[in-house]
């Protein structure tokens, strides 16, 4: 069995070929069930996306404490896959900020699981891609929302200062958010941002404007002209700044959209959706993006992340690159550090054309995954993946994932996670 949602209805830009072959379960549950101020938790259902829930809760004074950037992402796609936010070097990923989950099992019972209760199945939930019951509410902890958040930009040249910067602001517990921007092999911004109530009203910047310039563009006015800036952003429109331009992935869509003049007359229209982008492709289309096009995002710990960078420069050289830092606790599951304490990790988010001769998707992505591999990094799995069964549950701990499969009698029910995500083991 699987989720009976289309696979053209996902942000994920692979095709799940999987859906023709098992049963598919509708579950069209999209609602915000509870609203539990005294708990500081909201209990939604899975197809809740993180512009319905921040429109939900910023006018009641509440947010999340990770808001993955886009609006469409799903709260289900954000737990069996995984999120991550500028804020994550204090909260983690996205699933470290739930506290239970509603889950339907192979044999058709309800079951809650939490840190407490059927603990085993809470931490082998995320990144277990629907394989182990289908998810049907989470419970997500909240924070008091503010009206601001006070960005700082910096731009910083040479790669060993800008990862010793970045590291460096990752590390302060002061800074709410933290991100970078990579243009270059030797350029980048980093970003830092504190939540406030108060602002300078010159420096109110509503970059969530339809006509407003896409936010990595007015970024990167601060490294062209070798400035630093300071801003205050309304913090919805913080969360979903890069939801206008879906990164930086539309320059390769409408190159003209940032031209002032279309912002003006026909930003209102942008982005397309990528369930519609996904759903008018053909087949030779697709197959053309997938050789020549890029949307990975890899996780490695702090400590490599210049050895890193230099990886995605020779097998890749996609810019701008996204560093988004997130601490990562020492819980069961399938990701967590090589040692018994949490560690300072850093998302790498490759988006893009590779300018790199003679790309091969396959053989660079391998290359790539070998690397992350090698260094206890973890791929998120929405994108495409061509490890074999072997490097899969090399890279992932299935320890946990497994024994709950047989404890469950999943297998004859759900499809093993490789055998969704894999190309290796669709094709």
């Amino acid at each position: 069995m699987c989720t009976g949602r289309p696979g053209w209805l996902t942000v994920s830009l692979r095709v799940g070929k999987y859906k023709k072959i098992h049963k598919n379960i509708m579950i069209n549950l999209m609602d915000v069930l509870e609203v539990d101020s005294e708990r500081r938790v909201v209990r939604v259902e899975p197809l809740v996306t993180m512009g319905q829930l921040t429109a939900h809760l910023n006018p009641m004074g509440w947010t999340i404490p990770v808001v993955p950037e886009l609006d469409d992402l799903t709260v289900g796609g954000l737990i069996m896959g995984t999120g991550i936010e500028s804020s994550s070097h204090i909260y983690g990923l996205f699933q470290h900020t739930c506290v239970a989950y509603e889950l339907v099992l192979a044999d058709g019972s309800l079951v809650r699981c939490s840190p407490t209760e059927n603990s085993d199945l809470f931490y082998a939930v995320p990144w277990s891609c629907g394989t182990l019951g289908f998810l049907v509410a989470a419970e997500i902890k909240m924070i008091p929302a503010k009206k601001y958040v006070k960005i700082h930009y910096e731009p910083v040249r040479g790669l060993q200062k800008i990862c010793e910067k970045f590291t460096e602001e990752s590390k302060k517990k002061e800074n709410s958010f933290v991100e970078g921007l990579v243009y270059s092999l030797e350029e980048a911004v980093i970003m830092t941002g504190v939540l406030t109530d108060e602002a300078e009203q010159s420096k109110i910047n509503r970059i969530g404007n339809y006509y407003k310039p896409w936010f990595f563009k007015h970024v990167e006015k601060y490294l062209k002209a070798d400035r630093t800036g300071t801003e205050y952003i309304p913090s919805r429109h913080y969360y979903h700044r890069h939801t206008r331009s879906i990164f930086w992935e539309l320059q390769d869509i409408i190159p003209f959209g940032n031209n002032p003049v279309f912002r003006y007359l026909f930003g209102w229209m942008v982005p397309p959706k990528i369930s519609l982008l996904k759903l008018t492709q053909g087949e030779a289309i697709r197959k053309l993006y997938e050789q020549h096009h890029v949307v990975q995002d890899m996780l490695v710990p702090m400590k490599s992340l210049e050895k890193s960078i230099q990886t995605f420069h020779v097998d890749l050289n996609v810019y701008p690159l996204w560093l988004c830092p997130f601490i990562l606790p020492n819980n069961p599951g399938m990701v967590h550090p090589k040692g018994d304490e949490a560690e300072l990790y850093v998302d790498i988010g490759a988006y893009g054309e590779p300018k790199r001769k003679q790309f091969e998707a396959r053989a660079s992505m391998r290359q790539m995954e070998k690397f992350v591999r090698s260094v206890h990094g973890f791929q998120m799995l929405y994108a495409d993946c061509y490890m074999t069964r072997e490097e899969f549950w090399d890279m992932f701990d299935g320890s946990l994932y497994h024994k709950l499969r047989e404890q469950m009698n999943c297998k004859d029910a759900f499809p093993e996670v490789y055998d969704k995500i894999c190309k290796a083991a669709r094709h």
